[in-house]
């Protein structure tokens, strides 16, 4: 049986030359793919999380996968509807997702490494979602790079893109590459799979669940043959001309700067020379000049234009009837704007993304500092609404669900918290505006200590107040809590200590996890065949907790050996075999190894 990386590599190379892709169901006859994907779902919080079936990751053995490959061979195969949840979103309104049972995440995991590995090197450059290697800072970094000289955005919004995906055009798109009706079938049986929502069974007849495995990479593509008609019709109709022409301003300042110059008139060169600063050297209104640039984030995409209102507009209006008569989507209306760059900031991703006018302002080099270049920024409301989170009624609080955790852990949360939204607004030229967003939690999170201990902030400022040194040098003041272990490194947490200057080049890692090609330790426990706890080889399986403080459970008189050898290990799994498996939930004590 060949290796996962082997079969991978194989359908990766068949995907750069671009050759259809053969026989791709009897892939999932391979042992290695779900040994592959169950290392890379198993740490995820998600994987505990039941669908519409008590089923988890919890009791993952290798025969439920040779059950799988065995329904699969048979064609026997079912997928189970997804429980559908809503969580919450920014704007107020909820968002449907839908939980699949541990057997199909599986699945869908093996199903997704292969088409991943097959799509991944056709899809274009333009697009940044769900993707290895790229995220939202690789498209900022794009924009604020490449786009320069921008006159208008087109802020494109597909109108609730993963539910009206349409079944039978994603099928058409999948077929012309992918030459197997059994993996096509095994497909589309598990888009109209349905979903349970209390307790009510209802069909999909269109759209992915959002929240399985596969569906951002069918979404992307889905939305890849948009990025192909964008970039090899849309962008070559509205792009014409090498270069601007010269600016006659710039021009007219030019030749008397010459003519000043051979007079040999310093102060009117300096001041010509001054001038010439706030005007740019090309003519921004040439008609002979266009450019229309493009990138997309999963469903959310921005065109960038160098041209009039009138063929921004004009491009809008393509866009949408392309959609709609291709992939049978529809545009936001609401949220799909034409905003001018230099007047006005679009939104992208959660930045303000706008176009920096000529200015005299020079850099060390003596260059002009903003030229037609595009500027990253952090919104105010986002600050606000951040801020907004530690008030009642116009006063700074304190937060009683932390009060009952430890300084360690609150001091952790709060950075936790601070250090994520500071991190993925680093590209932004006004970062530093997150100074009273730290002055807001700082002063929360002295209150919540306060409270805890029956003190002030200011005892507690006194008590933790520290500095923090950079890699630049310079120090940074923060509260820290140490936790001094006995012939250990003491446990540290900080809040505070991050730099709030900006950061244009660098990407911060908001990249998914990449599996290596080495197998996972746990693998290697479960090939073994053999119980961690009494050594039997019958019906061996995983036992699987959420995290390491699940073993920390109250009122248990003494720690079951299980417990002890989990925690010893720091593992939040336990290769055992069956009978082993149900004492550990039934609170009975469990078989243990003879000695020999």
């Amino acid at each position: 049986m060949r290796t996962a990386e082997t079969v991978l590599a194989v359908i990766r190379e068949r995907g750069k030359q671009g050759l259809p892709l053969e026989r791709v169901y009897r892939l999932l006859f391979n042992q290695e793919l779900y040994l592959r994907a169950y290392a890379r779902l198993y740490p995820n919080t998600g994987a505990m999380t039941k669908g519409s079936t008590n089923e988890t990751v919890d009791g993952m053995s290798l025969v439920k996968i040779e059950q799988i490959i065995d329904d699969l061979r048979y064609e026997r195969f079912r997928w189970t509807p997804v429980r559908r949840v809503h969580i919450p979103k920014p704007n107020g309104k909820k968002r449907p997702l839908g939980i699949p049972t541990w057997k199909d995440k599986l699945l869908q995991e093996v199903m997704r490494s292969i088409l991943e590995a097959y799509y991944e090197p056709q899809f274009s450059d333009h697009s940044h979602g769900f993707r290895p290697e790229r995220g939202c800072h690789t498209a900022l970094h794009t924009v604020q790079e490449t786009w320069t000289g921008t006159h208008w955005f087109i802020e494109g919004d597909i109108a609730k893109y993963f539910d009206t995906i349409n079944h039978n055009t994603l099928i058409e798109i999948l077929s012309e590459t992918i030459k197997d009706g059994r993996f096509l079938r095994l497909i589309r049986e598990l888009l109209n799979a349905g979903y349970m929502e209390d307790w009510k069974f209802t069909k999909t007849l269109s759209g992915a669940p959002q929240g399985g495995v596969i569906s951002p990479l069918l979404s992307n593509i889905y939305l890849d043959r948009f990025d192909q008609w964008v970039e090899k019709i849309l962008i070559p109709a509205h792009t014409r001309g090498h270069r601007r022409r010269t600016n006659p301003k710039y021009q007219t300042i030019n030749n008397k700067l010459y003519r000043m110059r051979k007079r040999g008139s310093k102060e009117g060169v300096k001041a010509l020379v001054k001038e010439r600063r706030k005007h740019p050297s090309t003519d921004p209104n040439d008609a002979n000049y266009r450019r229309l640039l493009y990138i997309r984030y999963a469903d959310d995409f921005l065109l960038g234009y160098a041209g009039t209102k009138a063929e921004a507009e004009e491009i809008k209006r393509k866009v949408k009837v392309w959609l709609g008569d291709n992939l049978k989507l529809d545009l936001s209306d609401d949220k799909t704007l034409i905003t001018h760059a230099t007047n006005e900031a679009a939104r992208f991703l959660g930045y303000e993304t706008s176009t920096y006018l000529v200015n005299d302002k020079l850099d060390a080099l003596e260059r002009r500092v903003n030229n037609g270049k595009i500027g990253l920024r952090v919104p105010a409301s986002v600050i606000e609404t951040k801020c907004a989170r530690y008030y009642k009624n116009g006063v700074l609080m304190h937060r009683t669900d932390l009060l009952e955790d430890s300084d360690f852990s609150i001091v952790t949360r709060y950075q936790q918290e601070y250090r994520g939204l500071v991190q993925y607004y680093l590209l932004a030229s006004n970062v530093e505006w997150f100074n009273k967003l730290h002055w807001v939690m700082q002063g929360s999170l002295l209150k919540t200590l306060a409270a805890k201990h029956k003190s002030s902030m200011m005892k507690m400022r006194q008590k933790y107040a520290t500095t923090t040194p950079l890699e630049t040098g310079e120090t940074l003041n923060c509260l820290e809590v140490r936790v001094e272990r006995e012939n250990k490194p003491p446990l540290i947490a900080r809040f505070g200590g991050i730099s709030l200057r900006t950061q244009p080049l660098a990407i911060p890692n908001d990249q998914p996890y990449i599996h290596r090609n080495t197998r996972t330790e746990l693998i290697k426990r479960l090939l073994a065949d053999e119980c961690e706890l009494c050594g039997s080889r019958e019906d061996v399986e995983v036992h699987h907790i959420r995290k390491l403080a699940d073993l920390n459970k109250k009122g248990r008189k003494e720690r079951p050996a299980w417990v002890k050898r989990m925690a010893t290990r720091r593992r939040k799994t336990l290769v055992v075999c069956r009978q082993c498996h149900v004492a550990i939930h039934a609170g009975r004590p469990t078989k243990q190894k003879v000695p020999e």
